[in-house]
């Protein structure tokens, strides 16, 4: 008899794509805060860009593009467009393939 026939057959693990995950409580999404008063404008300019980038690479990610060479300005600005945002400008698509390169 081979040895492949003694060992016991592993049990079937759980899979989310089968059967859907269910939570103990209902999502609920954080609170947006407003930001801080009282600072320079570019501050707030900057603040938005990071966010808008990281909003992206995020979703980049989700669509399979995992590399930075692969997430050119179109395939970042055509991605922008799917999930309802403006299309970034080349400083912004310059910041999601930083991001994109330092999360590995």
């Amino acid at each position: 008899m081979p040895a492949a026939a003694l060992k016991p057959k592993p049990l079937p693990t759980q899979s989310t794509a089968e059967r859907p995950v269910l939570f103990d409580s209902p999502y609920e999404p954080a609170v947006k805060r407003p930001l801080p008063a009282g600072r320079p404008r570019q501050w707030y300019v900057t603040h938005n860009r990071r966010l808008k980038a990281m909003r992206l690479a995020i979703a980049l990610l989700d669509s399979g593009v995992y590399l930075p060479a692969q997430a050119d300005d179109e395939t970042i600005r055509g991605t922008a467009l799917e999930i309802g945002m403006r299309p970034p400008s080349d400083t912004t698509c310059r910041m999601v393939r930083a991001l994109m390169r330092y999360s590995r």
